[in-house]
C-alpha cells in the first residue's frame, strides 16, 4: 500500500471517531436523561481522570490517557451497548472492531492502537487498570452531576462503578465527588496566605 492509502486510512479512522461527538451514552436515557453526554464527552473526561489518576497511582499519565481515549472507540460500530442489553445481545470484541477500524492505516497506527485497545481490554497492566478505574470513576462524576442536576434514580451508577473500582486513588476521588458539589469551582476562593 502506498503513503496516499495509508493517510486515506488514517483520515477514515480520525472522520469515524468524530461520530463519538454526536453519539449519546444510551444508559442515562433509562433514569430521563433526555440529552446524555456523548461518547466523546465521556472519553475526554475518561482521558483526564485517567491522566490525574496514572500521577496519583505511579503509572505512566500519557500511556493511561491514550487508553482511556481509544476505550470507547469501538461504538462507532457497535453502539453503545446499555448494561441491560448485554444480557440478550452478543457484540464482536474490541479488539476485533478496532482492527477492522484502523486495517487501512499506515502500519505504525494500526499497531499502536491495536497494542492500545487491547492492553485496556486485558486490563492487566498498571496503565490499563488505572484506565478502566477513570472510566468507572467518569460514569461515577457523571452520575453525580445528573443527582445534582435533579436526576433521581442515579444510584445504580454510582454504586455498580464504585464497586468496580480497584486503585485507592480512585477509591479517594470517588468519595470526594460523592461529598462535592460540581458546581463549587464557581465560588471564588480566597488566595492562599
Amino acid at each position: 500500500m502506498n503513503d496516499d492509502h495509508h493517510a486515506a486510512g488514517a483520515m477514515s479512522f480520525i472522520f469515524e471517531a468524530g461520530v463519538l461527538k454526536r453519539a449519546a451514552r444510551t444508559g442515562w436515557w433509562f433514569v430521563g436523561v433526555k440529552h446524555p453526554e456523548s461518547i466523546a464527552d465521556h472519553s475526554f473526561r475518561t482521558a483526564l481522570i485517567g491522566m490525574m489518576l496514572a500521577a496519583m497511582e505511579g503509572a505512566d499519565p500519557a500511556r493511561v490517557s491514550m487508553l482511556c481515549v481509544l476505550h470507547d472507540t469501538q461504538e462507532t460500530r457497535i453502539t453503545d451497548i446499555p448494561h441491560i442489553a448485554r444480557r440478550y445481545l452478543t457484540a464482536a470484541p474490541n479488539t476485533a472492531v478496532t482492527a477492522d477500524q484502523v486495517a487501512a492505516c499506515p502500519p505504525a497506527v494500526a499497531n499502536l492502537i491495536n497494542a492500545a485497545v487491547a492492553e485496556y481490554e486485558a486490563g492487566e497492566t498498571p496503565e490499563a487498570i488505572v484506565a478502566r478505574d477513570a472510566d468507572k470513576l467518569e460514569c461515577l462524576v457523571q452520575a453525580v452531576e445528573y443527582r445534582h442536576q435533579g436526576i433521581d434514580n442515579v444510584q445504580r451508577w454510582i454504586d455498580s462503578s464504585r464497586a468496580a473500582l480497584k486503585t485507592a486513588s480512585a477509591h479517594r476521588l470517588a468519595d470526594a465527588a460523592l461529598t462535592g458539589e460540581p458546581l463549587a469551582w464557581l465560588t471564588p476562593r480566597p488566595p492562599p496566605a
